[in-house]
C-alpha cells in the first residue's frame, strides 16, 4: 500500500480543529500512531474520539507550544516510548492589519505562536530525530510567505519565517536523515473561516463567502483534507528524496493572480 505509515509516530500541533485535524486524522487512517498538542483540550478529544472510532490511534497532549519548558517535556515523554518520526507543526494564529494598525502586542502574540512555537517543537524534536537517522518536518506556511497580501503584515511576517525556518532545517540536517518542507495553503474552508465571517458579515454571508472563494482562481476555497493528502505524501516513504520544498496549494492564486 503506497503511503503506508505503519509503525510511524507523528506529532502534530494544533490538531484538534481545521488543517490540523484533517492530518490527524489522514495520518492515523494511514497507520501512523498520531500524537496531538493542542491547547484547547477538548477539541483535540473530539480528533482523537473520530480516530479512535475510524481503527486508527492517537493520544492527547495539552500544550502550549509558546512555552519551550512544556514542549521539550511533552515530546520527550512521547520519545520515550517510541521513535518520533513526524512533526508538523501546523499551530497558528491570524491577524488582520497593516503595520500601522498592528499594535506590539498583537505583534508580538503572532510572533510567538507562529514563530516561536515552531522553533520550539523543532529544537525539541530534532536531537530525538538525530538519534534515529530520520524523520520528516512538516511546517505550515502560507502563499502570504511568498506574495504580498493586503493587511497581513504580522501574519505575513510569520509564515515567511516559518518558510525559511524550513530551508535552515533542511539545509542542517539532511546528513542526519531528516527531511523538512513546508506546505502554502490559500484560503482553505475551515471553522475559522466560518466564525470570520459570522463575526463581520452577519447580515451577507452567503455572500463574503462566494466573494472570499472567487480570490481563487479556480473558484473556490480549498479543503482541509486536500491539505492533508498533501501532507501525507510528503510524510510517506513515497516522498524520500523531498526535503527543502514549498509546496503551495492555492487553487492558482500565486501564479495566475498576477
Amino acid at each position: 500500500m503506497k503511503f503506508n505509515l505503519d509503525k510511524k509516530t507523528a506529532i502534530i500541533t494544533g490538531g484538534g480543529s481545521g488543517i490540523g485535524k484533517a492530518i490527524a486524522k489522514t495520518l492515523a487512517e494511514q497507520g501512523a500512531f498520531v500524537h496531538i498538542l493542542e491547547l484547547h483540550i477538548e477539541n483535540a478529544l473530539l480528533t482523537k474520539k473520530e480516530i479512535e472510532n475510524s481503527g486508527g490511534k492517537a493520544a492527547v497532549h495539552q500544550c502550549n507550544v509558546v512555552h519551550q519548558k512544556e514542549v521539550i517535556a511533552v515530546i520527550d515523554e512521547i520519545a520515550k516510548n517510541s521513535s518520533i518520526d513526524i512533526l508538523i507543526n501546523n499551530a497558528g494564529i491570524a491577524h488582520i492589519g497593516n503595520v500601522e494598525n498592528t499594535p506590539e502586542e498583537a505583534f508580538d502574540r503572532v510572533y510567538q505562536v507562529n514563530v516561536k512555537g515552531v522553533y520550539n517543537c523543532i529544537y525539541s524534536t530534532i536531537p530525538h530525530m538525530r538519534k534515529n537517522k530520520s524523520g520528516v518536518i512538516i511546517n505550515m506556511a502560507s502563499i502570504a510567505s511568498s506574495v504580498g497580501i493586503s493587511d497581513r503584515f504580522a501574519y505575513s511576517m510569520s509564515k515567511g519565517a516559518a518558510l525559511t525556518m524550513t530551508y535552515s532545517i533542511a539545509k542542517d540536517y539532511v546528513q542526519d536523515g531528516i527531511r523538512c518542507n513546508c506546505i502554502s495553503p490559500a484560503r482553505i474552508h475551515t471553522p475559522f473561516v466560518d466564525g470570520f465571517i459570522n463575526e463581520n458579515y452577519p447580515d451577507n454571508k452567503e455572500e463574503m463567502f462566494e466573494k472570499l472563494s472567487q480570490t481563487q482562481p479556480i473558484g473556490r476555497m480549498g479543503m482541509p483534507e486536500e491539505v492533508a493528502n498533501l501532507a501525507l505524501y510528503l510524510c510517506s516513504d513515497e516522498a524520500s528524496f523531498v526535503t527543502g520544498t514549498n509546496f503551495p496549494i492555492d487553487g492558482g492564486f500565486i501564479k495566475l493572480n498576477g
